[in-house]
C-alpha cells in the first residue's frame, strides 16, 4: 500500500539543540501509526513540521496524489508511449499551517486551544467560515447545520450553539475532532489526547478513532500509555534524542522491547525500591469540609511517608489539596502540621509553614512559561535570592542549576526559557520549584501526568529521595499501578469522601476499585 504521508532525512535544529536528526516516518491510508518516544525525543517538532508550524533544515516531505487531487495541486498525468503513469507521490514544502490544513493535514493537541467565549461551531469554522455568495455575510445558518451533523456524527451530547468555555475536556476535544472532520481532514495528528481524560472518556475517544480509521482517515497517535497503544495502533514508531529508532507493526513487538528502544537502556525496577523509614506523623486532616465539593475528609501523613488520594475523575481529590494549600477555602475541620493546629492558610502562607504544592495543570498553575528554567524554580523561595532588596542573580542561578541538573532537565542552560522545554521536562522544573523551600510537606497532584517512561522513573526516583530525607507525600494519582507502586497507604475518595484507607501491602486494585466505585462490601480499610 502506498504511503499518505512519508518523510526522507529530515532534520531541525534550534541554537543550541539538535531536535531532529535524519528522521523518516511513514504513514499509510486508514492506518493509526503510533509515534513514541521520551519528552524531548523530537515528536513534537515532527508535528509542527508536518503541520507546517516548523519548517525541516534539510530533508524531504512526501504526499500521495490523494491529497493534491483533492486539494488542486499542481497535479497532472504524465504520458509516455501512449501509456498513461500515474505520479505515486509528489514532494510539498509546506511554509506555514494553511498549507497543510490544505492539503488535509490537522492535528489535536493535549491542551485544547480555543475560544472559550464564542460558540461550538464559531469554533469549528473559524479561519474557513462559510459565506451567502450574494452577500459574502457569514451563513450562519448553514454553519451551525453542518457542525450539528458533526457532533451528531461523534455522538456529543451538546449544541452547535454552546459555548465553548462550559465545555468539559473531553467535550472539547470532541469539538477539535469535529474541526478537523469539517475541513475534510484525510490525516489527523492526536497529540497525547487521552491524558486529561477518564477511563470511560478514553473509551468514547478510542471509539471514535477507530471509526475514523474505518473511513479511511490516517491518524498519527502519539501516546505515553500502553494502553493507547495496545487498544489502537497498527503501526509504532520510536523516536530518541531527536533520532529515528524503528518502526514495528504492533503485533511483532512487546511492551519491554519498546521501552527499551525508547529509553536505551533497560528499566528493571520501575517503580525504584525505597529505603525510608516512616517515622511519626508530621500531618493530619480532620472532618474537612467544603460545601458542593468535599465532606469529613481525615487522613494522615507520616515523616517518610507516601500516601496516595486515588479515586475516579471527579471525586474530590484535586479540590482537597487545593483548599489544603490555600488556593480555595474550606467551610470546616482542621489541619495540623506537626502537631500544631494550621489556620485558613494562603499558598504564600503554605510555603513558609511548610508545604509545597506541584499542581496538576503545570501550564496554567506552575509555571511562567516566557521566564527562564532559573525564574521558575527560584520564584516560591525568591526571598532566598534577595539581597539589599536586589535580587543576587549567581547564587540564583547557581543553585538552580544545582536543582535543574539533580533533576536531569535537558536544557542548554537555566537561562533557558520553559515554553521551549518538552512537557516532561516542563514537569521536572515544576518539581525543581519544591527542592528550593524548607518543606515538611509536599502534595504531587498527578505528578507523571503526561511524561515519558523515562521522566516517570526519574520523578519516582526524586520522589523516593524526598521521603528518604524525611519529607511527607501527598500524591493525587488516577493511575492504579502508580498508586499501587510507590504509596505506602492508600486513601481512596468516592463523590467527595473518603471510602477508605488501605495499607498498601495489604491490598490490591480491585479492592481499591471497588472502594472508588463506592462499593465497601468486600473492602476492608487498614
Amino acid at each position: 500500500m502506498e504511503n499518505i504521508l512519508e518523510l526522507k532525512n529530515v532534520s531541525k535544529s534550534f541554537p543550541g539543540v539538535k531536535a531532529l536528526e535524519n528522521v523518516q516516518f511513514e504513514l499509510k491510508p486508514g492506518e493509526i501509526h503510533a509515534l513514541m518516544g521520551e519528552n524531548g525525543a523530537g515528536k513534537s517538532t515532527l508535528i509542527k513540521i508536518i503541520t507546517g508550524v516548523y519548517q525541516p533544515d534539510s530533508g524531504s516531505i512526501f504526499v500521495s496524489p490523494l491529497l493534491l487531487q483533492r486539494m488542486n495541486y499542481a497535479y497532472k498525468k504524465l504520458k509516455g508511449n501512449d501509456t498513461e503513469v500515474t505520479v505515486k507521490r509528489m514532494q510539498v514544502n509546506m511554509t506555514c499551517p494553511q498549507d497543510a490544513q490544505s492539503l488535509g493535514i490537522a492535528a489535536i493537541y493535549q491542551h485544547v486551544t480555543c475560544f472559550p467565549d464564542i460558540s461550538v461551531a464559531e469554533n469549528i469554522f473559524m479561519g474557513h467560515e462559510k459565506s451567502i455568495k450574494s452577500t459574502d455575510f457569514i451563513d450562519w445558518k448553514t454553519m451551525h447545520k453542518e457542525t450539528q451533523e458533526l457532533l451528531e456524527q461523534l455522538d456529543a451530547k451538546f449544541s452547535s450553539r454552546a459555548e465553548m468555555g462550559s465545555l468539559s475536556v473531553s467535550q472539547q476535544q470532541l469539538v477539535e475532532i469535529a474541526k478537523a472532520l469539517s475541513t475534510n481532514a484525510k490525516i489527523i495528528i492526536m497529540d497525547e489526547p487521552t491524558a486529561p481524560l477518564s477511563c470511560r472518556e478514553c473509551e468514547d475517544l478510542y471509539r471514535i478513532t477507530e471509526s475514523l480509521r474505518d473511513k479511511g482517515v490516517s491518524i498519527i497517535f502519539i501516546s505515553h500509555r500502553f494502553d493507547d497503544i495496545h487498544r489502537l495502533a497498527d503501526r509504532v514508531t520510536v523516536f530518541r534524542d531527536g533520532k529515528y529508532i524503528n518502526t514495528w507493526n504492533k503485533a511483532d513487538v512487546s511492551e519491554n522491547e519498546i521501552v527499551l528502544a525508547m529509553v536505551g537502556r533497560e528499566i528493571t525496577q520501575f517503580f525504584p525500591k525505597r529505603e525510608a523509614v516512616v517515622g511519626e506523623e508530621i500531618f493530619r486532616v480532620e472532618n474537612f469540609s467544603r460545601t458542593g465539593f468535599f465532606k469529613d475528609v481525615s487522613f494522615s501523613v507520616k515523616k517518610g511517608e507516601i500516601v496516595a488520594l486515588t479515586g475516579l475523575v471527579g471525586a474530590g481529590r484535586t479540590e482537597v489539596c487545593d483548599a489544603i494549600y490555600g488556593i480555595t477555602q474550606y467551610d470546616s475541620g482542621f489541619l495540623y502540621l506537626n502537631g500544631k493546629k494550621m489556620p485558613h492558610l494562603k499558598p504564600a502562607q503554605a510555603i513558609v509553614s511548610g508545604i509545597g504544592y506541584l499542581p496538576e495543570d503545570r501550564l496554567k498553575q506552575g509555571l511562567v512559561l516566557r521566564w527562564e528554567i532559573a525564574k521558575n524554580i527560584s520564584l516560591s523561595v525568591l526571598k532566598k535570592f534577595l539581597r539589599k532588596g536586589m535580587v543576587n542573580l549567581k547564587k540564583e542561578n547557581i543553585i538552580t542549576g544545582e536543582i535543574a541538573g539533580k533533576l536531569g532537565v535537558k536544557a542548554v542552560n537555566v537561562h533557558d526559557k520553559v515554553s521551549t522545554l518538552s512537557g516532561g521536562n516542563q514537569q521536572k522544573v515544576v518539581v525543581g520549584k519544591l527542592l528550593g523551600g524548607d518543606l515538611k510537606l509536599i502534595i504531587l497532584d498527578e505528578p507523571t501526568k503526561g511524561v515519558d517512561v523515562g521522566a516517570k522513573t526519574a520523578i519516582y526516583e526524586i520522589m523516593n529521595d524526598l521521603v528518604k530525607s524525611g519529607y511527607g507525600i501527598i500524591m493525587v494519582s488516577s493511575e492504579m499501578p502508580e498508586v499501587l507502586g510507590m504509596s505506602d497507604r492508600i486513601v481512596v475518595m468516592h463523590d467527595g469522601r473518603v471510602t477508605a484507607i488501605f495499607d498498601t501491602k495489604e491490598t490490591d486494585q480491585a479492592m481499591i476499585l471497588r472502594a472508588a466505585m463506592h462499593d465497601l462490601s468486600e473492602s476492608k480499610a487498614a
